[in-house]
């Protein structure tokens, strides 16, 4: 019989003081089919985690932070099931993993039926569904009396010719399973709606269909532990991203001032939305409509951090970095210890990014010193702008979204899904 080169047999934590410590090195698994999350990588490091890298094969040239990278594995075929639960339970026969981290929104789900296959701490797929399945989370939020625009699941032609007939036009045609903004499509009409649903054949029950409300979008940025949100961090969308998606431009975004008159209540009603869908501890990325009524709606939760560096955004404003307080949050929990937030700063702040003409655009004339972060590579170009005052972050960024798209904004035509 072969013998592994690693004990297979669990060694019990021990307690000093009432904190569980471990006789080596935690072991977190972090999942990714997309390239991001070096920050968290290099924060795993900095804990004294042992951290293994499961991503793609066609990711393996990507820039990852290999410093902070203890083992990495590449799977030529993607998160496909049996074969990455194979994988990953042949990985278990030798390492001891503590926690799995999904890094995109596409692996929460995959990442929650490993951890109920191999027993491990963390959100199960119940939960997991409330964060990546559209009309679970809307069906949650509304039991639970938290306001969502009506809807409908594309499943019973009676159902949805009643709906059709009682609300009012415009609506949207979502995927359940899908991003964002990804394939989402406006209808002005009873015969366009069905006419994307007779497209969609068999796929058909994996969209619904929700009312349209116009107004302010705004997204809410949280790290929770405990059952408790610790922090949350709310801004607003300039142009919502489905209109970004769909007809392309500049990305913008800044955090909303605490005298807005929608501050109180996106928090309010982001601490809702969070209890509702029964997440633990981790962070999360939401984001919601404010009508022209005033009403505040919500959208979608995502159970991981915000693309299109809102960290960084959030950094900006806060100090605080969701990638890294991801791993620590999680640390602590695992020893057992009190899970504490570094002190939070009280900034405003602003993001522009846009996919670039240029693979390596010249932003040195971004010179305002409020500028704190630029981006300018591989396509895209994107700036951050931090001030005391709400007013001069939304100056700069109607400044630079005008001069981005004179000097560097390519536009390219939406995708039906996510682009590795």
């Amino acid at each position: 019989m072969q013998v592994p080169t690693r004990a297979c047999a669990k060694r019990q934590p021990y307690r000093t003081k009432g904190i569980l410590v471990l006789d080596r090195k935690p072991i977190f698994l972090l999942m990714s089919s997309f390239f991001k999350g070096g920050t968290l990588i290099e924060e795993c490091k900095e804990l004294g985690i042992h951290t293994i890298l499961l991503t793609v094969e066609s990711l393996k040239d990507k820039a990852w932070p290999w410093h902070a990278i203890d083992e990495k594995f590449f799977l030529p075929t993607g998160f496909e099931q049996p074969g990455i639960t194979n994988a990953v339970s042949f990985l278990a026969r030798t390492r001891e993993i503590d926690r799995i981290i999904p890094l995109d929104d596409f692996d929460v789900e995959v990442a929650a039926s490993l951890r109920e296959h191999l027993r491990s701490p963390g959100m199960g797929d119940t939960t997991a569904r409330f964060f990546r399945d559209k009309l679970a989370m809307r069906v949650q939020a509304q039991e639970q009396g938290v306001p969502v625009p009506e809807f409908v699941h594309v499943l019973n032609y009676n159902a949805i010719n009643e709906y059709l007939g009682r609300v009012p036009a415009p609506w949207v045609l979502k995927p359940r399973s899908q991003a964002g903004s990804i394939g989402i499509k406006k209808c002005d009409t009873a015969e366009a709606v069905w006419e994307h649903i007779n497209r969609l054949g068999d796929e058909q029950s994996e969209h619904l269909i929700e009312k349209y409300v116009p107004g302010d979008v705004f997204h809410v940025d949280s790290v929770v532990y405990d059952n408790q949100v610790l922090f949350a961090l709310s801004s607003r969308y300039h142009t919502p991203p489905f209109d970004v998606w769909n007809t392309g431009g500049v990305f913008a975004t800044q955090t909303v001032d605490p005298k807005h008159p929608a501050y109180a209540g996106l928090l309010e009603i982001n601490k809702e939305v969070i209890k509702a869908m029964r997440l633990v501890r981790g962070v999360t990325h939401a984001e919601f409509i404010r009508s022209h009524d005033g009403q505040i709606y919500f959208l979608e939760m995502a159970a991981r951090v915000g693309g299109a560096h809102i960290d960084r955004l959030v950094e900006a404003a806060s100090g605080i970095n969701p990638w890294r307080e991801w791993p620590r949050l999680e640390l602590a929990y695992l020893q057992q210890k009190k899970y504490k937030l570094p002190k939070v700063k009280k900034q405003q702040a602003g993001l522009v990014i846009c996919l670039s003409r240029h693979e390596h655009p010249d932003l040195s004339a971004y010179t305002a010193s409020e500028v704190v972060w630029k981006l300018a590579e591989e396509h895209h170009a994107a700036v951050i702008v931090s001030s005391p005052k709400s007013a001069k972050v939304d100056e700069l960024l109607d400044e630079y979204s005008r001069r981005l798209t004179q000097d560097v904004l390519a536009v390219a035509p939406p995708t039906e899904s996510a682009v590795h």
